[in-house]
């Protein structure tokens, strides 16, 4: 069902400190070029009615000031919204999980008549992370997280399918999804390791937790 060696390897990432307001931050960047002309992957993800079809439901108003929430999991504000204009859009909002803020803005960038580049920029500050949480799973945590929902939207825009929530959570426990989350686990190591805010070995074990965390599995 899913050629996990190429979506891994289609997708970009990186891990760079930074300050928000002053304060020190982490800021995960994903990027990945979908065969879709940009009017469709910008629907694709902004429409409540196609966004269960590779991600979560989603419930709320997705328009600026609006205020949204994904079924189980994230909600928080539209801060920012550049529909398609000059072969580009932009969002930018709050994701607000667990009594925490951090931000998330997706840019989009046509590439082609029917190619799309779209980078998923996710900020949080080190001082909202739960005391501990960085240090055993780094950037993975909440990178293959990312990694999943830009899998759903490359099976959403290629074939039209869908993996609901439940069905994912079948998914990573079989030998493909394994695969799947251990790639996707490691890729985010090397970019924690690259970032110079971890060194090679601690970055490898948090991708061993981070593996663990998303399958159940203690790595032999």
């Amino acid at each position: 069902m899913v050629d996990v060696t190429r979506q891994i390897e289609a997708v970009e990432r990186t891990v760079r400190a930074a300050e928000v307001d002053g304060a020190e931050a982490y800021v995960q960047t994903l990027a990945q070029e979908y065969a879709s002309p940009l009017d469709d992957v910008w629907d694709a993800i902004t429409d409540p009615e196609r966004i269960p079809r590779w991600f979560l439901p989603v419930s709320g108003d997705l328009r600026l000031g609006g205020r949204y929430r994904f079924e189980g999991n994230a909600g928080g504000e539209v801060l920012e919204c550049a529909p398609p204009a000059d072969s580009a859009a932009h969002f930018r909002v709050t994701w607000e999980f667990g009594g925490g803020v951090t931000w998330l803005t997706v840019r989009l960038t046509s590439t082609g008549s029917d190619a799309t580049r779209l980078e998923l920029e996710h900020t949080a500050r080190a001082g909202d992370i739960p005391p501990g949480f960085w240090e055993q799973f780094g950037p993975g945590a909440t990178g293959v997280g990312w990694d999943g929902g830009l899998l759903g939207l490359a099976l959403h825009l290629t074939h039209d399918a869908s993996l609901p929530p439940e069905a994912a959570q079948e998914w990573a426990l079989t030998a493909e999804g394994k695969s799947f989350y251990r790639a996707a686990a490691d890729a985010w190591g090397r970019a924690h390791a690259a970032s110079g805010t971890a060194g090679a070995d601690a970055a490898a074990q948090a991708a061993d937790a981070t593996y663990g965390f998303y399958t159940g599995e203690t790595p032999a």
